[in-house]
């Protein structure tokens, strides 16, 4: 059976169903949510897909709450200071000509989407909005990479750079 087969069956059959146990414990949720993407993820390395128009696509909550600049429209806005990931992540997104976006929420990220039309999307957000992300975006490849939330959900969260230079040199790899 072709993997791509499995990563649909994956986020059209397991998601739901996973969604519905977890129902029962936002714990287990969060947990199941993990799992997918991990799956969904695991299931691309199989793929080997190739990508040239990658789409980074961010939250707003990697952007320190003390920034005076919002950089939900315009991410070149960023004034460079170095005090959260942003800086670095515009210049990977920089050296790989990627586009790169923050988005407030699913509608916008769904819009980014359906405006700039990628190949491939690398993707960070919390498990919640990573994994539906990705089974809504199916068949467009997503790599997911929850982010690091040490302040709690949606306040000056954090990402492994490593982890997003991983993802983008597995869509770019000849």
């Amino acid at each position: 059976m072709k993997s791509g087969w499995v990563r649909a069956i994956t986020l059209k059959v397991l998601y739901p169903f996973f969604m519905l146990l977890g129902s029962f414990s936002a714990e287990r949720k969060e947990r199941l949510q993990g799992l997918i993407i991990g799956m969904n993820n695991s299931l691309l390395k199989l793929e080997k897909l190739r990508a040239r128009r990658i789409l980074l696509l961010l939250p707003h909550c990697l952007q320190i709450n003390e920034c005076d600049i919002r950089l939900t429209y315009n991410i070149h806005n960023c004034k460079k200071c170095g005090r959260c990931e942003i800086k670095e992540l515009i210049r990977i997104a920089d050296e790989n000509s990627l586009d790169l976006f923050v988005a407030t929420g699913g509608n916008l990220a769904r819009k980014i989407v359906k405006d700039l039309r990628p190949e491939a999307i690398v993707a960070v957000a919390c498990e919640r909005d990573l994994s539906s992300g990705i089974a809504d975006s199916f068949p467009l490849p997503v790599f997911g990479i929850p982010n690091e939330r040490p302040f709690g959900p949606c306040f000056n969260t954090k990402v492994s750079l490593d982890k997003v230079r991983e993802a983008i040199e597995f869509f770019c790899k000849e």
